[in-house]
């Protein structure tokens, strides 16, 4: 897998592998008393291991007891080989990457543990934890896409800014932001893997949030795949369309699977809520958004511009 691309405040925070020697200095040397004093906090250090704390911004919030065991087995045979990353933090010190290395080592009582201590602010700790966690997929889709929100929230990223920090691209960003939109209990199947982004992208075609988790619980009860899903959301479409007087007419048959399908991939790449409405030739097609900044990135993809 390609690395993906790292924001400027990324690349000095990453800094390199610490067992790399710094390249040659140049053949003209500036004056002695122009060189900076080496920096100590690149060096690999052993702290105490009750002076770390983990992180507010870390974006994984569930970590697994099964496979921290097996951490923890590793490390205590070969040690803790890659060091945890910190920013000091008064008389301690919080974490910015290694939080399973640092889990494992409290199950195994370490006196202290290595380090290397780095500069960073807050956007920087959040960009770094999620680029971790994704290129590794320790994310849950609910997890990754609070992370999402939050670098758009708090630091007022694009985006187009946030799928370029994180490598992913501006679809699937838009796509995991929508999952948030979800209630918490339909969420939760999501995070706990009842549901899968398939199904929840599918279940968003639904407008009312009662319907949304009736559509939800029945996936989960009888095991619904994705496209059962889409044939069950177009049934309950028609079902609203002819509570509505205007435009029962073109409402989309039931269980058409071509128009379930098309409707789908529409949702794909508008990545938004999209309704096709077919019957004999005729219909609609409503493409929904929720902010200016999402009609301009529909307008975009529609190839329409302004003058």
């Amino acid at each position: 897998m390609s690395k993906p691309a790292l924001g400027r405040g990324l690349g000095a925070l990453l800094g390199g592998n610490p067992s790399v020697q710094p390249a040659p200095a140049p053949a003209i040397q500036p004056p002695a008393t122009s060189v900076p004093a080496p920096d100590n906090r690149e060096r690999v250090q052993r702290v105490p291991l009750d002076k770390i704390r983990p992180s507010p911004l870390q974006p994984r919030k569930e970590f697994s007891e099964e496979s921290l065991r097996e951490l923890a087995d590793s490390i205590r045979e070969q040690g803790i080989v890659q060091p945890l990353i910190v920013r000091a933090r008064g008389d301690n010190f919080e974490l910015i990457a290694g939080e399973r290395r640092w889990r494992a080592a409290q199950l195994l009582n370490l006196p202290e543990v290595p380090v290397i201590t780095r500069e960073a602010d807050d956007r920087a700790v959040l960009e770094l934890a999620l680029i971790e966690n994704l290129q590794r997929e320790n994310l849950n889709p609910i997890e990754e896409a609070h992370g999402f929100a939050q670098l758009a929230e708090q630091f007022q990223l694009t985006q187009e800014e946030i799928s370029a920090k994180v490598g992913k691209s501006r679809a699937v960003v838009a796509n995991a932001l929508r999952l948030l939109k979800l209630s918490p209990g339909i969420q939760n199947f999501v995070r706990e893997g009842r549901l899968s982004v398939g199904h929840a992208k599918v279940i968003l075609g639904i407008a009312d949030e009662k319907n949304q988790k009736l559509a939800a619980e029945r996936v989960v009860k009888e095991g619904l795949n994705v496209r059962q899903t889409e044939g069950m959301v177009a049934k309950l479409q028609r079902r609203g369309a002819r509570s509505k007087e205007q435009g029962a007419s073109v409402a989309t048959p039931i269980g058409d699977p071509h128009v379930a399908d098309l409707e789908a991939k529409l949702r794909e790449v508008f990545a938004t809520k999209v309704q096709l409405h077919y019957a004999e030739g005729k219909g609609s097609l409503e493409i929904s958004f929720f902010s200016d900044e999402e009609l301009e990135r529909i307008l975009q993809v529609l190839g329409v511009t302004e003058r």
